[in-house]
């Protein structure tokens, strides 16, 4: 089960539109409905729909602090059915096509919190371009024991003709440890996955449409997150609202 998180946000905070509280503080609120909550790649809910919330505290300087949540389920009666990330960092807008992003993020999964951990990222951007990392040094694993995991990824977004948003994405997720294993008995401590998204923005809302996928196969995704459908090709659906 793989408990991490890209931030809903974008994390291009002053870049966008929020509610101004006075002349250096300003609330960023997003509201999402989705067909399937995936995380690079993995499933959170068991294939199932999700709905999630997030509220960013901004500052002139570009620092800022905010909470996201979200439904889960991760099967095995498990007793956690939410997700709740505490995050801050500082952005900095460079000019108007590169900018620089670097926090700390806090995952937390209430009565089952054998499963909290933390991460610090750091993304590049520029000319639509995004390069991003991500690393944990706290992650668990099934049997309990702490795994290095160290994620990358490059993506890219643009507009497209009748105002329709392109987003691409394709990323590699490294675990200290081998923990996926194929039916052939071949252990591997990584796997790659991608997203192709469109949006369009109609009546006040922002509509997606998301193609996502991972190189793992059915015997690999059952050997660490103990299914064989969460880590399959699917099709994403969301609509979602910016305040």
């Amino acid at each position: 089960m793989n408990r991490f998180t890209l931030l809903a946000l974008a994390l291009a905070p002053l870049a966008c539109q929020a509610i101004e509280l006075n002349d250096d503080f300003s609330l960023q609120v997003d509201l999402a409905l989705l067909s399937d909550y995936r995380t690079r790649g993995i499933s959170q809910t068991q294939n199932d729909p999700a709905a999630q919330a997030s509220a960013t505290l901004l500052h002139s300087s570009g620092l800022y602090v905010g909470v996201w949540t979200s439904n889960v389920d991760f099967g095995f009666g498990l007793k956690t059915r939410q997700e709740v990330d505490y995050y801050a960092g500082w952005y900095w807008q460079a000019t108007d096509e590169v900018n620089l992003d670097l926090g700390y993020i806090k995952y937390s999964y209430p009565k089952e919190g054998q499963f909290n951990q933390s991460e610090a990222y750091a993304i590049l951007g520029a000319y639509g371009f995004r390069l991003g990392a991500q690393y944990s040094n706290d992650a668990k694993n099934l049997i309990g024991e702490k795994q290095d995991t160290f994620y990358s990824y490059v993506s890219y977004e643009d507009t497209l003709p009748l105002d329709v948003g392109l987003k691409l994405r394709y990323g590699r997720n490294d675990f200290k440890d081998p923990l996926f294993w194929s039916a052939r008995g071949e252990s591997s401590d990584a796997y790659h996955e991608w997203e192709a998204k469109l949006t369009r923005d109609f009546v006040g809302v922002t509509w997606g449409l998301a193609y996502i996928d991972t190189d793992l196969s059915e015997s690999e995704c059952a050997s660490y997150y103990g299914f064989t459908d969460v880590c399959n090709s699917t099709w994403v659906a969301s609509v979602s609202k910016r305040f």
